[in-house]
């Protein structure tokens, strides 16, 4: 699961929609780098989940979609001649990883990514109908695990880990070495995007990671962002530090909400979403939770038992 619209109360962020791609067809994104969008839009996807193939003489593959017999055609077609080594994953979402055993089937591939995770969170789980990706594989098992600052390179392209949790646990961004001249690219996943927020839903998502991630990315040099859903954007440290500002906007109002008589996740979604799409209730709701979460862990509120979405609220 990716992002959720409507921004009506922190402050607005300048939003890129626009997006120059045809499902199944390769386009070239910087030296060595191509990108395959797969044909799954939805409210929580955008256009669909990207794909991206990196190197000239042999491919890694980042992320390959959803099981989607045209998509994983089109991964092999766009590989060619040329040997598919290594299946990356920046986390375990559904869109992102259930393609996976098709392409793996096809290649022999190695497969790399940061592999299972215990869930920490007190919070309960999400409701079934959260969304399309809303559940992650916690179980899985790469051939390669990967740990921050771990590099994982072969031939001429070459990767370096950026363990990036608050989407999901297992969350991996990755930063490449240029090829042939190329831009300093940065692979966010989902943790950050230009068409919109990403939705931090617990008990995977967890603000106070997300939050760290943010300044992890704001304190570096890329010049340029491929994520997992919608197209490129530059200059990615300022596009997270205007992120982070605007979580913590969020984070005030949805305080405010709550010190001024909203009792309830559903009440606090009123005031905050308004206008918003009827499909993304159930996302605003648990975003709402994770930052309500977080707000928990530093004794803003108070709350009796384990947080749910029925969980009655008070300031502390």
């Amino acid at each position: 699961m990716a992002a959720l619209q409507s921004d009506t109360v922190a402050s607005p962020l300048a939003f890129k929609t626009t997006m120059d791609f045809a499902y199944g067809v390769p386009r070239a994104m910087a030296p060595g780098v191509a990108r395959i969008v797969a044909n799954n839009p939805s409210p929580y996807t955008f256009k669909g989940t990207n794909t991206y193939l990196i190197g000239i003489n042999s491919i890694a593959v980042i992320d390959p979609g959803p099981n989607d017999e045209a998509h994983t055609a089109a991964i092999l077609a766009a590989a060619g001649d040329r040997k598919i080594t290594h299946i990356i994953l920046t986390h375990t979402h559904r869109d992102h990883y259930d393609g996976l055993a098709a392409l793996l089937a096809a290649t022999g591939a190695k497969t790399a990514g940061y592999g299972a995770y215990a869930v920490t969170s007190d919070t309960h789980a999400r409701p079934a109908s959260a969304g399309e990706g809303a559940h992650t594989e916690r179980n899985w098992r790469p051939d390669i695990v990967l740990r921050e600052g771990d590099e994982l390179a072969h031939g001429d392209w070459a990767l370096t880990a950026l363990h990036t949790p608050g989407h999901t646990p297992d969350h991996l961004s990755f930063a490449l070495r240029p090829i042939a001249d190329g831009p300093r690219v940065l692979f966010p996943g989902d943790h950050v995007m230009a068409w919109n927020t990403s939705v931090v839903a617990p008990p995977e998502g967890r603000m106070a990671d997300y939050l760290a991630s943010l300044e992890k990315l704001m304190a570096r040099d890329d010049t340029i962002a491929f994520p997992g859903h919608g197209g490129q954007y530059e200059t990615p440290a300022r596009v997270a530090k205007a992120y982070l500002i605007h979580r913590r906007m969020r984070d005030t109002a949805i305080l405010e909400a709550i010190r001024h008589g909203a009792t309830s996740v559903e009440q606090v979604v009123a005031q905050i979403y308004k206008g918003l799409d009827p499909r993304l209730v159930g996302a605003a709701s648990m975003s709402v939770l994770a930052h309500i979460e977080h707000q928990v862990e530093r004794g803003l509120l108070t709350v009796d038992g384990p947080l749910s979405l029925a969980t009655v609220l008070s300031a502390a």
